[in-house]
């Protein structure tokens, strides 16, 4: 018996169109489809008249939709593995079940499609090359904060997706962790009413929320270093107990102060 095959299938974030064609042919390949709700993938489907059976798929109970998944994969069955919008895994269903089954032995394959984080990146017209995608924050505000604050001091973009119910919330959050940064705010991507805001955390406000978020937080453009804590004595005895010589230790607290090199150096001679 021929053994089964996992494909993960990225699927339009908005418009039915964004879709590739080895997409729509691998759906009307396959023998099972398992999305996040059957009844938004049906509409995907019946737009381009594939009919397949579609098994429910989504995060609460990942690990039971993944196991039934497996099982049809045991049979030998071709599965595609789709989200409601975008590339499976990216802040929505699938890793559970792509790690499962790459562990039995599995082919997976992928068919790349849009993804929202790229999508908005490039609509914004954003000039840092670097960014970090951190996608849909805590429900809790002390575990929004908490996450925020390992990225504060980062020389990068964050990137997050925000629901129409947290966006005014999580903006606020933004602020208060990450200072007034300037932001891009993108709306509904590839949709009728598809927009950018641009702003600075702290002044930018949404009247009225409606659809989903992007929202795109510019790297810092000062980021002030911490001062290693200590006299400069005490910092370069520090790191010779630590394993430096006594030269390497007088050029790092050198540079670590700030310090010409021959300032440190006078306080041992």
């Amino acid at each position: 018996m021929e053994k089964g095959r996992l494909y993960i299938v990225g699927t339009p974030i908005g418009n039915l169109k964004d879709i590739t064609l080895r997409a729509i042919e691998t759906l009307k390949s396959v023998d099972v489809i398992a999305c996040e709700d059957t009844r938004h993938t049906l509409g995907l489907l019946t737009h381009y008249e594939i009919r397949k059976p579609l098994v429910s798929y989504y995060k609460p109970k990942e690990r039971e939709g993944a196991e039934k998944i497996l099982s049809s994969l045991s049979e030998g069955k071709s599965v595609a593995l789709v989200t409601d919008a975008g590339m499976p895994c990216i802040s929505d269903p699938g890793s559970i079940l792509v790690n499962e089954a790459r562990e039995r032995g599995y082919e997976v394959v992928s068919v790349p499609g849009p993804t929202a984080v790229t999508t908005a990146m490039a609509l914004s017209g954003i000039l840092e090359p670097v960014f970090v995608f951190i996608g849909f924050l805590p429900p809790k505000k002390k575990d929004k904060k908490e996450l925020l604050s390992q990225y504060k001091n980062i020389k990068a973009s964050l990137v997050f997706y925000c629901s129409p119910h947290d966006i005014k919330e999580d903006l606020k959050c933004f602020f208060e962790t990450l200072g007034a940064r300037r932001v891009s705010v993108v709306r509904e991507l590839t949709k009728l009413y598809e927009s950018v805001e641009e702003g600075v955390l702290g002044e930018l406000e949404i009247e009225e929320a409606r659809g989903e978020y992007v929202v795109i937080v510019h790297a810092p453009e000062n980021i002030e270093k911490e001062k290693p804590s200590g006299s400069i004595e005490e910092q370069v005895e520090e790191l010779i107990a630590g394993g430096l010589s006594k030269k390497d230790a007088i050029k790092q607290v050198a540079k670590n102060n700030g310090l010409p090199k021959d300032e440190v150096y006078k306080k041992f001679v």
